[in-house]
């Protein structure tokens, strides 16, 4: 197979991101996202491209000072095992060490490639109190599997929260 570029998304990217997202959603291993939510998120966004092609994507969310969220991590079933997902993961990493975060989390069925990047699953309490009623106040739904809030149980799909220091 030929090399791929990992670059930020552009809006022309979200038709694809979104076909890439369809089949997962489908097998019930990610949430859907509806195209409005999609382009709203542009900015949070990166592809992996090969030809022309979206073999992969991921996103970058911001959830407090120090904390953000990999999400929509997705890689061509035809791209598996061929270090796309990895790529994904630093580029993101490298994009929160940019804004300044220092700890990752995430929501996954893949937990152990997420290991093997430094994150561990997580149990209840990870942010102090005082940020635990702030957080409590977004309604993100992604906010809200961080905090392992009763509304999303039984975990939305079933997978493990995770989380990474940067």
């Amino acid at each position: 197979m030929s090399e791929y570029t990992v670059r930020p998304a552009r809006s022309a990217d979200i038709l694809g991101i979104h076909h890439l997202l369809a089949p997962l959603v489908d097998r019930r291993i990610l949430l859907g996202k509806d195209l409005a939510i999609l382009y709203g998120a542009v900015q949070e966004f990166v592809v992996a491209e090969r030809d022309g092609q979206l073999i992969g994507c991921g996103a970058l969310h911001v959830m407090w000072e120090d904390l953000g969220e990999i999400r929509t991590l997705i890689v061509r079933d035809d791209w598996l095992r061929h270090g796309v997902g990895r790529e994904i993961v630093a580029d993101l990493e490298q994009r929160a060490r940019t804004l300044g975060l220092t700890r990752l989390f995430c929501l996954t069925f893949e937990t152990e490639f997420f290991t093997r990047r430094g994150f561990a699953p997580i149990g209840e309490q990870v942010v102090d109190p005082d940020v635990y009623s702030q957080l409590l106040r977004s309604p993100d739904e992604g906010v809200a599997e961080f905090l392992d809030l009763a509304h999303v149980k039984p975990n939305t799909l079933g997978n493990t929260r995770m989380l990474k220091s940067l």
